[in-house]
């Protein structure tokens, strides 16, 4: 009876302890990474999302940029991080699927090295172009693109980002030969699509705004369906055929071996945050989609994003150095 008795109470104190921990974070002001510049989606997603858990969780929510190598440099500071909650990354998909797959000396694997947390939104890319370009749709761009091979410029965040993928997929489905430029973030490769230096982008939605305004000309998305938001614009592949999916999920993450109960509390708010109100019309100016799943789902979506990557990299011979 006496030994019933002591695990009874041990074990009363080990469930007591769990909550007790979850309550006890945060306990110091969160470092939020965005791997990548202002400006772009993780970055306009992050700083909505910061202040509202702050107000929630009862510290500052402090975010720093840390672009380069499309958010490998970001992405490596959290995953050395110490595993307490003291330190996340918000990231887009590709950063964390793609990365390790096309960066030979990325010294981590973003696979391994970081938690999936809570998703925020599944990220469209919408093809855009210079309205000074000749071409009022998107069969008219292909013509156009064929008749001038080599000449014509595309921007992405950053080698291996999903805009980069795409713009590799669009040449190999549309049959047409055109420049990729890197730059560190989407923000401001938008800036050199509006100034002309660029002629196309697959843009993450932060261009939408310049759409509105007659800036720029919206021909496709890259996703598998029509966007609701553009019921109008085709997809990508309604044009030149195949399969054509470019969406990526971005979200937060934590390093490996973050404690469970604090990655489901913060899963927990994200995702309160996220299901209507400020955030919902953050996520729908940029053209993205809500999405909420529990840490196993989003980590589970991640895995198998990682491996249709996998043959995607194979199919383009993507590579970064």
């Amino acid at each position: 009876m006496r030994r019933f008795a002591v695990a009874l109470v041990a074990a009363l104190a080990a469930a007591a302890a769990s909550p007790a921990r979850s309550q006890a974070w945060p306990s110091k002001p969160v470092r939020v990474v965005v791997n990548f510049p202002p400006g772009g989606a993780a970055d306009q997603l992050m700083r909505a999302l910061a202040p509202r858990l702050q107000e929630t969780l009862g510290q500052p929510f402090v975010v720093e940029n840390r672009p380069g190598a499309n958010g490998s440099i970001g992405a490596g500071e959290i995953a050395k991080a110490a595993p307490d909650g003291h330190g996340i990354l918000m990231s887009s998909g590709g950063a964390i699927a793609l990365n390790g797959l096309i960066y030979r000396n990325l010294g981590y694997d973003p696979m391994k090295a970081l938690d999936p947390v809570a998703p925020v939104a599944v990220v469209s890319v919408f093809l855009e172009i210079q309205p000074s370009i000749p071409a009022a749709n998107l069969a008219e761009f292909v013509a156009h693109a064929r008749a001038n091979p080599g000449k014509l410029n595309y921007g992405s965040p950053g080698n291996g980002s999903s805009p980069h993928l795409a713009g590799e997929m669009f040449n190999r489905a549309a049959k047409i030969q055109t420049t990729h430029v890197a730059y560190k973030g989407a923000g401001p490769a938008m800036t050199d699509l509006l100034g002309g230096q660029l002629q196309f982008m697959f843009d993450p939605g932060i261009g939408l705004q310049h759409v509105r305004a007659g800036k720029l000309r919206l021909l496709a998305v890259g996703s598998p369906k029509r966007h609701p938001a553009w019921p109008d614009v085709p997809t990508v592949a309604e044009v030149v055929g195949g399969e054509f999916d470019a969406d990526t999920v971005f979200g937060l993450y934590a390093p490996a071996g973050t404690p469970k109960d604090i990655v489901a509390r913060l899963n927990q708010e994200v995702t309160r945050q996220m299901q209507g109100g400020p955030m919902a019309e953050r996520v729908a100016a940029i053209g993205a989609t809500g999405l909420q799943l529990a840490p196993e789902a989003f980590a589970a979506r991640v895995r198998a994003e990682h491996a249709r990557m996998a043959g995607l990299v194979k199919e383009t011979g993507l590579k970064a150095d």
